[in-house]
């Protein structure tokens, strides 16, 4: 099958922008509210979730092309994919507590339930299920992580302009984090003429 730059691009904004994981799929939710009180913190969980969605989609792509169809064991694609998860994870957390210890301790609870975060279940699953290749699943996983990534930071932005503005104080916190979630995924549907 050959893909052109033009296939690839499609991919790149549809992932990233059109069909945004979190702003129009709502997949994901629980790290980018939990994760957004700050850019910094943020973009540390852009980087795991950006490193163990790619590193988890070639995995579970290669088992699944050249494991799971042959040998006709498709029925263990939800228990293997979220061990691959898990594993990747492990790694990552083993990482930054040796190398970004404040990051590692900014992150808390959150770095774990990446293992349960169904945004990078979902690649995994939409990888294999689109019948890309493995340049596309790349692509394709790079920009859901892209696209994450930013809309947590713009998430995370508009949280700390707010922390100074005179907001009525039922809307503090998550309430008002789920209302401009909301304006931010009206913001992206506008993306929605650019493929056809």
């Amino acid at each position: 099958m050959n893909v052109t730059f033009v296939d690839l691009f499609k991919i790149i904004i549809s992932a990233a922008f059109i069909e945004n994981i979190l702003l129009a799929r709502y997949i994901g939710l629980c790290p980018y509210i939990g994760m957004s009180t700050s850019i910094s913190n943020s973009l540390g969980m852009g980087m795991a979730v950006t490193f163990v969605m790619v590193l988890s989609s070639i995995v579970t792509w290669s088992l699944w092309n050249y494991i799971f169809i042959p040998l006709k064991l498709e029925y263990l694609r939800i228990m293997v994919f979220i061990l691959v998860i898990a594993v990747l994870v492990q790694l990552v957390e083993i990482l930054l507590k040796k190398n970004l210890p404040n990051l590692y301790r900014a992150m808390g609870i959150y770095l774990p339930l990446i293992t349960t975060n169904c945004a990078i279940l979902a690649v995994t699953f939409f990888g294999v299920d689109y019948n890309y290749n493995l340049l596309q699943v790349i692509i394709y996983s790079i920009s859901v992580a892209l696209g994450f990534t930013v809309a947590t930071v713009l998430l995370a932005g508009i949280r700390e302009k707010l922390r100074y503005a005179k907001v009525p104080s039922f809307y503090r916190g998550y309430p008002m984090a789920f209302i401009v979630t909301a304006l931010l995924a009206i913001a992206f549907i506008g993306f929605k003429g650019l493929i056809k």
